[in-house]
């Protein structure tokens, strides 16, 4: 799938649809930490992950953007480092130059206001005014992969970022989980709007049909049931 119809087909979706996706598919739900989350609320990004692993310099990722596509999304790694900002407004302008759709940063940033004002997506674990504090080694594969979490990520995988945090999925299924996605977005919708419409969700979801199948069997999960049903409230 290309970034353009990837982007498109994302924004109509959110990144809980696909994390539900992921389930139905049992495909790990690689989402990011809470509290990883847009600079400017109400930001959104989708794209190919282009790697970054930061040692306290800025050229790791002028390095990065020189092999980027556009629609790219720089993922730094730093470690969830709390006692420094690793990207600036600079980077931010840099990456938006190179055609990127945005940057996600396990770690800090800094010049919140001048991120603002740029425009592009930037989701962080929040500001602090402090740069960089140190220089270490290099490693050779700094551009290969980024941890973020408990996650490690690569140019297999793309990234989806919204005012739920972000998401990993990797790449050569992201076809099949934006179509998943998209059926329990339009579940969701129907049964939103029959809810607005005086039928309660419990009535849409037969729910005291699977309360007497529960009492004949214990061992029935709500979920089971939803699934009988074509419901979508959990997955």
């Amino acid at each position: 799938m290309d970034q353009h119809e990837l982007r498109k087909r994302c924004a109509s979706l959110t990144t809980a649809h696909l994390a539900d996706a992921c389930v139905r598919a049992r495909v790990p739900v690689r989402c990011g930490p809470a509290g990883l989350s847009a600079v400017v609320p109400g930001g959104r990004l989708a794209g190919r992950v282009l790697p970054a692993r930061h040692v306290g310099s800025v050229d790791v990722f002028l390095e990065a953007f020189e092999n980027a596509a556009p629609g790219d999304v720089l993922v730094v790694d730093n470690d969830g480092r709390l006692d420094e900002a690793c990207v600036g407004d600079l980077a931010v302008l840099e990456a938006r130059g190179a055609g990127l759709e945005g940057v996600v940063i396990w770690g800090l940033h800094r010049d919140t206001a001048d991120i603002r004002a740029i425009g592009l997506p930037v989701f962080s674990l929040g500001a602090i005014a402090a740069g960089p504090l140190r220089l270490d080694a290099r490693p050779g594969d700094a551009l290969d992969s980024a941890t973020v979490g408990e996650w490690t990520v690569s140019r297999r995988d793309v990234v989806v970022g919204d005012d739920d945090g972000v998401l990993f999925l990797p790449a050569d299924r992201a076809g099949e989980l934006l179509a998943l996605a998209e059926t329990i977005r339009d579940t969701e919708r129907r049964q939103a709007e029959r809810i607005r419409a005086g039928v309660s969700l419990r009535d849409q979801v037969r729910f005291d049909a699977y309360l007497a199948r529960r009492r004949e069997d214990p061992s029935l999960t709500f979920r089971d049931h939803l699934r009988a049903v074509g419901g979508a409230i959990e997955e």
